[in-house]
């Protein structure tokens, strides 16, 4: 193998590690991103009010987008107000919605946030990044009369 050979083999495996080896590594949202994440998009819903957060948060590939981690805001109500994954959701109310098992996981939300300034709750989802139901672990944060939320998935 002549040296030149060697040195475009080893900058092609380079590139190759660079490419896959970051997205294998953190291919999915942890649970401290998560909540990372949420209390981010409470200060930027302070800060820009409620239009102009709901709006970028519902947007694919904004800032609070990453990976299988997104942001949903709903009133306690069940009316979902933004969705990082679902824009079709936004303005539904989803109070009576129900997860694979059967767990009206909507209403637990709000009855959840009656309670507790910030939690975490689990139900099963659609994941964006495998297209399968999966185990979601959900942190929630009460602003006013919403939960501000990001879930992380197969916990």
């Amino acid at each position: 193998m002549t040296r030149q050979t060697a040195t475009l083999w080893a900058s092609g495996l380079m590139a190759l590690v660079l490419t896959i080896g970051p997205a294998t590594a953190a291919e999915f949202a942890t649970k401290e991103e998560a909540v990372a994440m949420v209390k981010k998009a409470v200060v930027f819903i302070k800060e820009q009010g409620d239009a102009t957060a709901y709006a970028e948060f519902s947007q694919k590939g904004g800032q609070f987008h990453d990976r299988d981690l997104y942001i949903t805001v709903l009133g306690l109500d069940g009316r979902v107000l933004a969705h990082g994954q679902r824009a079709d959701f936004i303005g539904q109310n989803l109070i009576d919605a129900k997860d694979p098992d059967g767990k009206l996981f909507i209403k637990e939300r709000s009855d959840l946030a009656l309670h507790n300034a910030s939690f975490w709750q689990r139900y099963k989802f659609m994941n964006p990044a495998t297209q399968k139901v999966e185990v979601k672990d959900m942190y929630c944060e009460r602003l006013g009369e919403t939960n501000v939320c990001g879930g992380v998935y197969g916990t």
